[in-house]
């Protein structure tokens, strides 16, 4: 990320380590071609409905069971990262049910063991810095570069139905950061956690974190969070008032849409969707500025390429490590 690629993922992650991210990309790699194509449907083929629309989602399976819309990230490979269509695939998912006549419930979820590591590290690191005639210049691209990551917030924000965060698994980075403060409901998994490395990178917390979470948390926990990028636990998650309720890992997609029925059964979905709407109305705005803000922070850190410097400097602090180290 400083003159030239990276030429292992590896060394990111002992990068990233170096910070105390505790997160092991590796470990969800493996995962053989027959389950990514399988996608171990959230709800039985038998009773589950494809989007009715003509656009073909690729990188998320998208269902929907009686009142309960499903957004499941697929790109497990790559632990959900930000790459391919994914963003574009749930900004258009979102924004097909806000319309859909029926569905109470939107689920945001992931497949495989990760629910997202947010950006797509390893495409980013290959690609090569256009020149820009001065800092202007870059700035404009950079926010225009992150037209589909404001729109997805802005999505989520604005959402009608009752969005649900089913977090199968760890979340870092923008995976950890762009939902979760922005869901109705979060439901999470026995194992799942948080972590954001935005300060170890020399960046800010992204897309209107700062404020969702504070909103949810607390504006000292917030900041330990986001400012110091410490791992929280679900346990832990669920004490702060981020999550709502800890599921068994074990068929955890099963039990959040069995959850989420046994809720329709008891509580109207008009009743449910404006207590929403009544809840949200003084949030909105305070969450859309938020949203403008941080993109306009994040964009300044890039343009003053604060993260390259960064890096550059941990990147000379860790190749001094290894070769003060002994050979075997």
């Amino acid at each position: 990320m400083v003159n030239k690629p990276f030429r292992s993922f590896s060394f990111l992650s002992s990068f990233l380590r170096h910070f105390g991210v505790q997160f092991d990309p590796a470990e969800d790699y493996s995962l053989p071609d027959k389950v990514l194509k399988s996608s171990s449907p959230l709800v039985p083929s038998s009773s589950r409905m494809a989007s009715t629309g003509k656009y073909k989602y690729t990188d998320i399976i998208f269902e929907i069971k009686g009142k309960v819309g499903i957004i499941k990230l697929n790109r497990p490979k790559s632990l959900n990262a930000f790459g391919g269509r994914l963003l574009i695939d749930v900004i258009s998912a979102l924004r097909e049910l806000n319309e859909h006549p029926e569905t109470v419930f939107t689920v945001i979820t992931g497949e495989g063991r990760f629910f997202s590591s947010g950006a797509d590290v390893k495409a980013t690191i290959s690609r090569k810095d256009p020149e820009y005639a001065n800092p202007a210049e870059k700035k404009v691209a950079t926010v225009a570069g992150f037209a589909n990551a404001l729109e997805l917030v802005r999505s989520m924000v604005d959402h009608k139905k009752v969005l649900v965060l089913a977090l199968n698994g760890p979340a870092v980075g923008g995976g950890a950061a762009w939902f979760e403060g922005q869901a109705d409901i979060v439901l999470a998994a026995e194992g799942a956690y948080l972590q954001v490395p935005f300060s170890a990178l020399g960046l800010v917390p992204e897309f209107g974190s700062a404020t969702a979470f504070a909103h949810s948390m607390g504006v000292h926990r917030a900041n330990d969070f986001l400012m110091f990028g410490r791992k929280l636990t679900v346990e832990e998650l669920e004490k702060y008032g981020m999550v709502n309720r800890i599921l068994p890992k074990e068929n955890f997609h099963q039990k959040v849409l069995e959850f989420l029925e046994g809720q329709l059964e008891v509580n109207d979905g008009k009743s449910m969707m404006e207590m929403k709407r009544l809840q949200n109305i003084p949030l909105r705005r305070d969450r859309l500025m938020a949203l403008y803000d941080a993109l306009d922070a994040l964009a300044e850190r890039i343009t003053e390429n604060a993260h390259k410097k960064r890096f550059a400097e941990k990147n000379a602090e860790l190749n001094a490590k290894s070769k003060g180290k002994p050979k075997l």
